[in-house]
């Protein structure tokens, strides 16, 4: 799998789906890259409805995760995790082709 999302992240993504009314049968987690950030680039993550014919879709524990080319030349073997801790809760990448990463993981750098 290209991308990879964990039970734990999957659960939080349909509980943020939930709260916010979203129609889980047409909502997608788009996944990508944008330029950018302490390091280079930045990670995006956003709930929509568009998926372009170019995106590559994964299945992950019935979310529908979508992911366009580029983005996924840098993504290619990630995981996405949910952290909730005492020193903060949030979404939490482990990216195989970033050389270096920023303290707070959301950036990287190849």
């Amino acid at each position: 799998m290209a991308i990879t999302l964990t039970p734990t992240a999957a659960r939080e993504i349909t509980t943020i789906v939930k709260q916010q009314e979203l129609d889980p049968q047409r909502i997608r987690l788009r996944v990508g890259v944008k330029g950018g950030g302490c390091s280079g680039f930045s990670y995006v993550l956003d709930l929509t409805e568009v998926q372009k014919d170019s995106d590559e879709e994964f299945d992950q524990h019935g979310i529908k995760v979508i992911c366009d080319p580029k983005s996924l030349l840098y993504l290619n073997g990630t995981t996405i995790d949910f952290k909730d801790e005492i020193m903060g809760r949030g979404f939490v990448f482990q990216n195989p082709n970033a050389n270096t990463s920023c303290g707070c993981g959301s950036s990287f750098a190849v």
